[in-house]
């Protein structure tokens, strides 16, 4: 091994040499052989002290290796070496009524320099040994890097031998020239067989390095590629937030975490993953604020919750629907919470109408939204119709187009209507009232001990809309969760201690290990709360909950209680997601660059940018 070859990474050729070999000139110390390493000797002298701490200049920085944190750090420099970091100390002051920003850091970042020199740090390419003595003699026999890559993936012995090595190690170091090769012959090959199409790319989130994610992006895209989100990769992309809200992890920065008067830490821990802004949640203690921690392990977080709730691994959603059982229950069913109901009328689609479709044995089941080309109305030949879903008006006793559905959004037509201003419309929640049809839907259910899937059956109030019968997304919800009303029939809990039937808190009890009790509390507590603030209940979810197969599932039983409860869109309340403070302001040049839009614009794409997709038409 040469001694090139054994320093570290930006530590290659004379200059360097020449840098690191004058610190024997200027500094009291033994430069090791490879000039990778100074000892000194310590004495009752206080220069071996001041040469430790001792710099030239300081730089701003951060460090953003797979951290979104965005701290700013002061950097010493000496002899264009990282001696130390330290917290800058000039965030603007948020004002007297609440905690600075600063200092925001953390040990991983104080200790970066550490992990810049280390002799362990990779430095080179390392390709699996098998796929490495496969493809040098390819090369030899055939000379040319794309026919010898060909001859290895077009023979079905070679190419098995190298794919079955994968997960098993042996990864053995190449030079860089080699790894290059390798990667360029294998997208030649692979687009002049197949197709560009057929290379997908992967690249680091933009909110960790614009510069490195936009690199790869535009490699991909000028070569036609499919570019795959990153989070494909980090496998950590709450999948729920555009399932429910249209749009990905659109949440409050942690300083809004000093706003809320009730704050669940659900599979999040605070203290070590979002190490520069866990202040804000201690913080808020000290207003009053009531902090739960949702944690299967006593973890950091947990010391400083009032209270700890230890749901067993991979089981939340058991628990989320228990206590968006107690919730609609207790603030919908058994009276009316006038904050919830009017923000729910107006801010979510619980007042829309589904049609229903008939199954077997005279049961039905849920269909699609009853949209204005379904039905005689004056809006049934408007432009995108079919995308203009109803609610039942409760002034005139018929179906209604409120503003600002999808139809709205797209055409002239919908000029001045892609908002959320209700005008003579009052919706409907329910169509359960005296009088009233009802029938009963089948709603699949696998919590059953032979893990196969059976049916529920549970009653939900409708009427009547031409030939067809609807009812409103909340009646839904209502018989989803388990929540009963007189007259409605079907399979019903007997109770919240009832353990045999979704979705009590005794049933998640027998699945999560919490107490019936404590699940039924902590609902109560963050709806009244929430009730009694206008909405300053919050939920920090994060990775702990996230990396799971159905880990959609989980986050909707949680997204609901914080819709539910009217804290979306209000200070200190809705769901803060782990996802921390990502940033990418120069977003406009950077798209083009990134994405390739200054060679082949397309008239309409979806462009993925950080946690945030914008329009390239």
């Amino acid at each position: 091994m040469t001694d090139t070859q054994q320093r570290p990474a930006g530590l290659d050729g004379p200059l360097s040499d020449a840098l690191v070999g004058t610190r024997r000139f200027f500094t009291r110390g033994e430069i090791s052989p490879d000039k990778r390493s100074l000892y000194e000797e310590g004495g009752r002298g206080d220069w071996f002290y001041r040469d430790r701490w001792a710099y030239d200049k300081v730089v701003r920085s951060t460090h953003g290796v797979n951290c979104t944190g965005s701290c700013s750090w002061k950097v010493y420099v000496k002899d264009g070496i990282i001696t130390w970091e330290a917290q800058q100390t000039d965030y603007p002051s948020p004002g007297p009524d609440r905690p600075d920003y600063e200092p925001r850091g953390c040990p991983r970042g104080a200790a970066f320099s550490w992990y810049t020199y280390s002799p362990t740090r990779v430095r080179y390419p390392y390709v699996r040994g098998v796929l490495l003595d496969l493809y040098r003699e390819a090369k030899r026999e055939y000379g040319d890097p794309v026919l010898a890559w060909a001859s290895i993936m077009q023979d079905e012995e070679k190419s098995r031998r190298y794919k079955s090595a994968r997960g098993k190690g042996g990864l053995v170091r190449a030079t860089w020239e080699e790894a290059v090769e390798i990667v360029a012959a294998a997208q030649t090959y692979t687009i002049k067989r197949w197709g560009p199409d057929r290379i997908a790319g992967f690249s680091p989130i933009p909110a960790m390095s614009m510069v490195s994610h936009a690199s790869g992006a535009r490699f991909t895209s000028l070569i036609g590629g499919s570019m795959l989100s990153f989070y494909d990769w980090y496998a950590d992309l709450p999948v729920a937030s555009p399932q429910v809200f249209g749009d990905q992890t659109d949440v409050p920065e942690s300083g809004d975490w000093w706003d809320a008067s009730y704050l669940l830490m659900w599979g999040s821990n605070v203290p070590l993953t979002r190490t520069p802004d866990a202040h804000w949640m201690t913080e808020a203690r000290y207003r009053g604020t009531k902090v739960v921690a949702m944690s299967p392990d006593y973890a950091e977080n947990v010391k400083f919750a009032d209270e700890w709730v230890p749901v067993a691994p991979g089981t939340d959603a058991a628990l989320g629907m228990a206590m968006g059982h107690v919730v609609l229950k207790e603030f919908f069913v058994d009276k009316t919470t006038p904050f919830f109901d009017e923000y729910c009328k107006q801010y979510t689609d619980l007042p829309f109408l589904v049609t229903l479709d008939e199954a077997s044995d005279g049961a039905y089941r849920p269909g699609k939204f009853l949209v204005a080309g379904d039905y005689d109305n004056d809006q049934a030949g408007s432009e995108n119709a079919m995308f203009k879903p109803a609610v039942w008006d409760e002034a005139t006793g018929a179906p209604a187009i409120p503003n600002g559905t999808l139809g709205h959004r797209f055409g002239d037509e919908g000029l001045g209507k892609w908002n959320l201003d209700l005008g003579d419309i009052a919706p409907a929640m329910s169509m359960y009232g005296e009088g009233g049809e009802s029938v009963v839907l089948e709603f699949p259910r696998f919590d059953t001990p032979s893990g196969g899937p059976e049916v529920l059956r549970r009653g939900v109030p409708v009427r009547r809309v031409g030939d067809r019968l609807v009812t409103t997304v909340f009646d839904l919800m209502l018989a989803q969760y388990g929540v009963q009303r007189a007259g409605l029939d079907g399979e019903w809990p007997a109770g919240y201690d009832d353990p045999m039937v979704p979705y009590t808190p005794a049933w998640q009890e027998t699945i999560t290990n919490v107490p019936g009790e404590q699940a039924a509390r902590i609902a109560r507590e963050f709806a009244k709360n929430a009730e009694e603030t206008q909405g300053r209940s919050m939920i920090i979810m994060g990775g702990g909950t996230n990396h799971w197969y159905h880990s959609d599932l989980i986050y909707r039983t949680m997204l609901v209680l914080t819709t539910i409860c009217g804290t979306q869109g209000r200070n200190g309340g809705g769901w803060a997601h782990y996802v921390g403070q990502e940033k990418a302001r120069p977003i406009t040049g950077w798209a083009n660059l990134a994405f390739a839009l200054d060679w082949a614009r397309p008239p309409r794409q979806m462009i993925q940018t950080g946690y945030w997709y914008i329009h390239s038409d």
